[in-house]
Parts: C-alpha cells; structure tokens; sequence
C-alpha cells in the first residue's frame, strides 16, 4: 500500500502517460520480481487497455508520448518504449523512437515481454459483422449448429447471454445453451444490443 500512495503522489493523481484525471489505477509494469515506485505507474484504464491488448490502438490516443517519454520513472519510460515501437510504422512515433534513450538495463525490461516485436494489431473477439465482443455480453446465434458430443441442436436466432472469452483464443466464446455450456466460434454470432 506503501507503494500505491507514493506513485499516486508523485503522478499528482494523473495518468504519467496521457495526463487524465480519470479511472486511475496503479499499473505494475511487468516482468518484475516486486513490486516498487519506479516499476509502477499510474495510468488511465484507456492506456491500459490498449497496454495490454484489450482495446484496439488508438493512435492519436498515444501522441501524448511526445511529452511523457521524458518522465524520468523508469516504468514511464519503459511504457513509453513499447507504446512506440507499436506504433512504429506512424513517422511520429519512428522520430520519437529515434530520440528516446533507455540505459541498457531498461532496454532490457522494455524487450523482456517481446512486446516491442509486435505491431499495432490487436486479437480481439469480434463478432460476425465485427463488433468486438465483452465477457457477459449477449449474442444471437446466426448459423444452427451441431454440439459435437451431444444431441443438441442450437437453432439459428438463439439468444445466449453472460458469455465468457476464451482466453488465448479470439475465435472462440463460452456460453450456455439448454443448461449445457459449449463452445462457440465467434463467426456464427451476432452481438445483441
């Protein structure tokens, strides 16, 4: 607790990386062994859903790195880092790239996740007509389908509710249809609502 209240103030309860004021959190910048004030930042849940890959890259979202890339916490940097090598193919971000300077130890923190190998892409579990799909969500069936191993039929224009994503998988949800809980490959729904 000692941590979060120290990040908290030296963030002066804004997001170290887009300068928000609202939804914070603390964030543990990974790999770490234990958790500590230059390892941790505070950041808004719209930077960390796009951190972690749980909302598509909004790329004008992330120009606010021209000003933050220069904090001088090591997990805002490393944050930073990452965010532009994402973002690499955009020239802004090539040119700020070129100018930011991390010590060998925190270059080495900043390739530990292999993030920086990736591109902007992120696997969300998107629906027939591409609409992304959230744990809970309600979907309609678009096509009938045969449960493998079971009798059921699910017609086409079932309402399943409370869905879950399979983790790992972005072609495929959980959901429960005549008490019985199946996979679904996501090309066959349609999110309701």
């Amino acid at each position: 607790m000692k941590t979060e209240a120290a990040v908290l103030k030296r963030s002066d309860n804004k997001c170290e990386l887009c300068g928000s004021a609202e939804d914070l959190k603390v964030y543990e910048v990974q790999p770490q062994d234990n958790s500590n004030e230059d390892n941790s930042i505070v950041a808004c849940s719209k930077c960390i859903a796009q951190i972690d890959k749980k909302a598509e890259l909004n790329q004008g979202h992330w120009k606010c790195l021209t000003e933050s890339m220069w904090s001088e916490v090591p997990g805002v940097q490393v944050v930073a880092w990452r965010m532009l090598n994402r973002l690499r193919t955009e020239s802004w971000a090539s040119d700020l790239l070129d100018m930011l300077y991390l010590d060998d130890e925190k270059l080495a923190w900043a390739k530990a996740t292999g993030d920086h190998e990736n591109d902007s892409s992120v696997d969300l579990h998107k629906d027939a007509n591409g609409t992304i799909l959230q744990q809970g969500d309600t979907v309609v069936l678009t096509k009938s389908l045969d449960v493998k191993g079971s009798t059921l039929n699910a017609k086409m224009g079932t309402v399943v509710k409370n869905i879950r994503l399979v983790e790992g998988n972005t072609e495929q949800i959980e959901g429960k249809i005549e008490g019985q809980v199946i996979v679904i490959l996501t090309k066959y729904v349609r999110k309701q609502g």
